[in-house]
């Protein structure tokens, strides 16, 4: 063997880059509510997900005028910024009564089953250069 075929070969660096950014969406049988995507370098915590929530409810208000009642049924997981007491209190303030999904369930949420299967099939092998790309591509999908 000569030299030339002991060299190990040349990486070629990648040219993907991995965009992670964080959505909040919430919705109801009819269509999407309100998306937030979460600032980079931010967590959702009580305050955050609070302020969210107050939003939440006057789109309500708007988008479900003739349909809006006293209470909301709202299904949401067990994260600790929605177990909180003060989002707990926020949540009944606001006149939502909550469903809480079962930790460790084997049903799937809703959005696992019918919000996000169609969002990753319609992404599947897409590249995007920026996190605005993935926001815009993201947000005409979901319209």
């Amino acid at each position: 063997m000569t030299a030339q075929q002991l060299t190990p070969p040349q990486k070629i660096p990648s040219a993907k880059i991995h965009w992670k950014i964080l959505a909040l969406i919430f919705w109801d049988q009819d269509s999407i509510l309100l998306i937030d995507y979460l600032p980079k370098g931010q967590t959702i915590n009580t305050e955050y997900y609070s302020s969210l929530l107050v939003q939440l409810k006057d789109i309500l208000k708007e988008k479900r005028h003739g349909k809006f009642t006293k209470v909301v049924l709202f299904l949401h997981d067990n994260t600790p910024a929605h177990r909180a007491l003060a989002t707990q209190k926020k949540l009944a303030y606001l006149g939502f009564q909550c469903f809480d999904h079962p930790p460790y369930s084997l049903d799937l949420a809703p959005s696992d089953y019918h919000l996000l299967p169609g969002l990753k099939k319609q992404f599947r092998g897409c590249c995007f250069s920026s996190n605005t790309e993935v926001i815009a591509a993201t947000g005409t999908w979901l319209d």
